[in-house]
C-alpha cells in the first residue's frame, strides 16, 4: 500500500519526469512542442475575415447581403450569412471554429433541431443592421440540402484548420494522414488484471 501512495504523490507532484515514465513519450512532447511552437509562428485567420475565405470556396453559396446598416444607412455588402454564421458559432454560443461537429450543431440550431433556439436579442447583426436578419438567415440555412450542408461545414472547418497549421480535418469515416502526435497508448486485453495480482 505504502509504494502506491508514494508512486500517487510523485505522479500528483509532477516530481517524475516524463521521460522516466516512458521515454519515447519524451520524443513525442518535444516534437508536439515544436509543432505548437511552428503552429504559433503561422497567422491565424481573424473571424471577421473567415467568411471570405469560405465564400471562395463556395461561390455559389447564399450571401444574403442585403441589409441596411444603421450606421451609413446603405446596404452593408460585408455583413453576409456565413459571417453572421461565424459570430453566432463563435461568440454567441462559444463553440470552437475548428470541429465539424460544432459546425453542425449550430447549424441544428439554425433549423430548430436542437433545444438551443435562435434568440433574437443576441443575434448578430441586430445591433448594426436596420432590420434583424436572423429569420431570413434561418429560412436560407432552411433551404439547403444535406449536401450544400455539409459542403458549408466542411468549408468552414477547412478555413479554420488550414490557417491553424493543421491542415484538412478528415470527414465522419474518413482516417487521418500523417502520424498522430500522441503515443499510441495499448488496449487492455484478457489476463491483464491477473498481471496486478502479487
Amino acid at each position: 500500500m505504502a509504494i502506491f501512495t508514494l508512486l500517487s504523490w510523485v505522479l500528483e507532484s509532477g516530481e517524475l519526469s516524463l521521460s522516466a515514465l516512458e521515454p519515447s513519450l519524451l520524443r513525442t512532447a518535444e516534437s508536439a512542442s515544436v509543432q505548437r511552437v511552428a503552429q504559433q509562428s503561422e497567422p491565424q485567420v481573424r473571424v471577421q475575415d473567415a467568411w471570405k475565405l469560405v465564400y471562395e470556396k463556395l461561390p455559389d453559396f447564399p450571401i444574403e447581403n442585403n441589409y441596411i446598416s444603421k450606421e451609413t444607412g446603405k446596404v452593408d455588402p460585408s455583413n453576409t450569412l456565413v459571417g453572421r454564421l461565424i459570430r453566432y458559432h463563435v461568440f454567441v454560443k462559444g463553440r470552437p471554429p475548428n470541429y465539424r461537429f460544432d459546425w453542425k450543431l449550430s447549424l441544428a440550431d439554425y433549423l430548430g433541431a436542437t433545444p438551443d433556439y435562435l434568440v433574437e436579442s443576441v443575434y448578430p447583426g441586430k445591433d448594426v443592421l436596420r432590420s434583424n436578419p436572423m429569420e431570413q438567415d434561418r429560412a436560407a440555412i432552411q433551404r439547403l440540402n444535406r449536401a450544400q450542408r455539409d459542403a458549408l461545414v466542411q468549408a468552414l472547418v477547412d478555413v479554420f484548420t488550414e490557417n491553424s497549421g493543421s491542415g484538412r480535418t478528415p470527414a465522419a469515416g474518413e482516417k487521418p494522414q500523417g502520424r498522430s502526435n500522441s503515443p499510441e497508448i495499448p488496449q487492455p486485453q484478457p489476463g491483464d488484471a491477473k498481471l496486478l495480482l502479487p
